[in-house]
């Protein structure tokens, strides 16, 4: 392994390292942890950054080693401009919510646990914007639901917050299915497993006839994970986990996995009918249904919640829209979202934790005592609402330069925009200037200014819009043009500065501020309105979730009932009936029944020792009590181990022997000490029907045998059994080498299975009925 591929693997590595470590530190730290383990996403960020001067040249950095060799498995990772600012947002905003965390949970019990969890997080999320390997995405994309999943259930002592965590374990689990299998269809299509040969491809997923079934099976992936109408409700739910959690997880990092991956495969599924209508409505839809519901809410944390899941919508409107202008104006949104939405809600939860309440009506006045925090809030909304020299102005103008109104499919998403940006307007200057303005109103705690750990995170990255925006050239050079790039598939180079350019961009940007000063000003009346709106409604997604998840359980102890039903006599007839219906089906449908074979002339011992199998299955039909069958089952046993001994296999036939005289010992011995019925009591329809079930069985096998005798002989490995039992082995009996040696492994499970088996009769054997209470008082007397 190259040094620099090493170095990439061990920076990997580190936040995982850092999660092992976090409970020990916190323990030994205490309040100061949240400062010591910041260094870990740190030194990432660091790492990542010395490779900014190279990709932004065009020159996208690959590695990793084999992982798996003999199924072409690689752990591998691909950091180009998308990648490797990815990386960049996880590890520089995942530094400053480590600080946050350490203050804002400093005393809690729990802590350390938390940090754990938010570092493997942290781990899985820089693994899966990485990766190379379709393995690699998909086990890193799944990691990123289960530490989700940790992370939002944190407060499990919560039946509110244990149902949110739920809830997004099932919906981004079930995506995370339908991707793994959206997958396997681009493997099936393409035949390549990884990503960068496959953005090399060029229309090779396009023009094949899977492509619809990928496409499919990887939006089903992506609009889970980013909250796509209708599945949308998982995300504002998730605010139940503490607000360093929702200001990393649900804002800047795993809500945009989905995009992610929208923007990653934009290159090669990009540009066809189907993704350029499907991503637009679906994106259109969300960005109006979450900024609605936005406006509806009083909680600050539900209001940015709602906005995240609009601008999501935005970022998924703009990757299908098709166009360069449209990938760009999505790479600047998704920076600068990134940026002001980690500031607005880490503001959401310090105004939590010094006030005791996140409710915007019930703050104001707090300007003169949380003058930093002011300071945070406002200019972070000053990017959200899209105001020249800030990174949001940029990519407001571009999403409006991008959608224009040149046909009537661009006018719709233009007007959809508008609407969208003008509630988002509204919903942040409510959360930056509500709490803050006005007269004074009483919290329930003192309200006053919090530690430097929890106003340093929101202060620096909205200073971070602010400076972006001014500095959008370098930024642009840096991050956006080698991003957009990587998202277009050929080279982008995004040139808007802060400097406004008289046009229709700018029009719609005023028709946008003055909209949105409009929903500022009426948000009260609003807010009424879409509350009586939604109760009008009544059903919704979020309910829909919970009469699904109670379906499935009512649908699962019916199918339970019927599948499970106590009777050892239905579990066999249903296991016998799968195994026939496996062997015979496949012959039937695809005509591969054996040829008839010629029957030998026999001699006079070997028709003896089939009319002797006859007998004995005679003998089984025709017994009067189970013990007299079991015995007589026997006969085939003994009948098959002189076929063995006969034909020159005499150690078979003297396993043969001992396994056929073990089996009727045994199941005599059990049979006399249950409580069974001496003689079979079956109606005859029952007894034709288990007659039936047998001969097919027993037709499927010997059909099965026979197709496979007359397949021409491998003797391969009889060749190197041959060769090597004594060699290697040392055995001059090949059997036995065989079993003891070469299939050591085999034997031993057999071996198991054996003695589990006399574990499980010897049970049965001990096993004594209780007298019933009437009769042991009789003894007692």
């Amino acid at each position: 392994m190259q040094r620099g591929t090493f170095l990439t693997f061990i920076v990997l590595l580190l936040p995982l390292l850092g999660a092992a470590l976090a409970p020990l530190l916190t323990r030994w730290a205490g309040g100061k942890a949240g400062w010591l383990l910041a260094i870990v996403p740190s030194l990432v960020f660091l790492h990542f950054l010395g490779m900014l001067g190279m990709v932004s040249e065009g020159q996208p950095i690959t590695g990793g080693f084999d992982w798996i060799p003999s199924l072409g498995v690689r752990f591998s990772w691909l950091l180009d401009g998308l990648s490797l600012t990815f990386a960049l947002l996880i590890s520089g905003i995942g530094t400053l919510i480590l600080i946050y965390a350490g203050g804002y949970l400093d005393g809690h019990p729990q802590q350390g646990r938390f940090f754990s969890f938010i570092l493997l997080f942290m781990g899985a999320m820089l693994g899966l914007v990485v990766s190379d390997s379709f393995l690699m995405l998909f086990v890193f994309w799944e990691l990123t639901s289960i530490t989700s999943f940790l992370l939002i259930g944190f407060d499990h002592e919560r039946e509110a917050s244990r149902r949110a965590a739920l809830q997004a374990l099932l919906v981004t689990g079930l995506g995370g299915l339908s991707l793994l299998a959206g997958l396997l269809v681009v493997t099936q299509a393409t035949g390549f497993n990884d990503l960068s040969t496959l953005l090399g491809s060029g229309d090779a997923l396009r023009s094949s006839p899977l492509y619809m079934a990928a496409f499919v099976l990887v939006l089903g992936g992506a609009f889970t994970k980013s909250a796509q109408f209708p599945f949308h409700f998982w995300l504002p739910n998730a605010m139940e986990a503490p607000t360093p959690v929702s200001a990393y997880l649900h804002s800047a990092t795993m809500v945009k996995a989905g995009v992610y991956l929208l923007m990653r495969l934009n290159p090669v599924m990009g540009d066809t009918a189907a993704w350029e209508t499907v991503l637009p409505l679906f994106g259109g839809t969300t960005l109006l249904v979450g900024t609605l519901l936005a406006v509806r809410q009083t909680d600050l944390k539900l209001m940015l919640a709602y906005t995240t899941v609009a601008s999501l919508g935005l970022l998924v409107m703009l990757t299908g829209f098709g166009s360069e202008l449209a990938v760009e104006a999505a790479v600047l949104y998704l920076i600068a979202h990134s940026l002001f939405k980690g500031a607005l809600f880490m503001v959401a939860g310090l105004l939590d934790h010094e006030t005791g309440t996140r409710d915007v009506t019930a703050l104001g006045g707090l300007r003169k005592a949380m003058p930093i925090t002011f300071a945070a809030a406002l200019l972070a909304a000053l990017s959200m609402g899209g105001l020249p020299l800030f990174f949001g102005f940029l990519a407001k103008e571009e999403i409006y330069a991008a959608l224009g109104f040149g046909n009537g499919w661009a006018a719709l998403a233009t007007l959809v925009a508008v609407a969208g940006n003008s509630l988002m307007f509204a919903v942040a200057f409510a959360v930056a200037l509500k709490p803050f303005i006005g007269a004074e109103r009483k919290t329930p705690k003192q309200a006053h200014e919090g530690p430097v750990s929890l106003w340093l995170g929101p202060l620096v990255l909205a200073l971070a819009g602010l400076l972006a925006g001014l500095a959008s050239g370098w930024v642009h050079a840096g991050f956006s043009s080698p991003m957009a790039s990587a998202v277009a598939g050929r080279a982008v180079e995004v040139t808007i500065s802060t400097v406004p350019h008289i046009g229709m961009a700018l029009l719609l940007s005023a028709v946008t501020v003055g909209l949105g000063i409009a929903a500022y000003l009426s948000l009260g009346t609003l807010r009424g309105g879409m509350a009586a709106l939604l109760t009008t409604i009544g059903w919704g997604p979020d309910r829909g979730f919970d009469q699904f998840v109670r379906g499935m359980l009512h649908a699962s102890v019916g199918v339970t009932r019927i599948v499970q039903n106590g009777r050892m006599d239905t579990y066999m007839t249903v296991t016998f009936v799968c195994v026939a219906a496996v062997l015979l089906v496949p012959m039937i449908l695809f005509g591969e029944f054996p040829a008839v074979p010629v029957f030998p002339d026999l001699q006079l011992h070997e028709w003896a020792i089939i009319l002797m199998a006859v007998i004995g299955i005679g003998a089984v039909v025709y017994a009067k009590s189970r013990l007299v069958a079991i015995v007589s089952l026997g006969i085939q046993g003994l009948a098959v181990a002189l076929l063995f001994m006969l034909f020159g296999a005499p150690d078979l036939s003297f396993t043969q022997f001992m396994i056929e005289t073990l089996s009727v010992v045994i199941l005599a011995l059990v049979m006399t000490r249950l409580r069974l019925a001496l003689s079979d009591h079956r109606p005859l329809g029952q007894k034709l029907f288990d007659m039936s079930v047998a001969g097919l069985c027993g037709a499927g096998f010997g059909l099965l045998l026979l197709k496979v005798t007359q397949q021409p002989f491998n003797d391969a490995l009889s060749q190197f059994f041959n060769a090597y039992s004594r060699t290697i082995a040392h055995g001059r009996n090949v059997v036995n080498v065989i079993i003891v040696d070469f299939r050591g492994f085999d034997t031993l499970g057999e071996i198991a299975v054996v003695m589990i088996t006399g574990l499980a009769i010897l049970a049965l054997i001990r096993i004594r009925a209780k007298p019933d209470a009437g009769k042991a008082k009789e003894i007692g007397r």
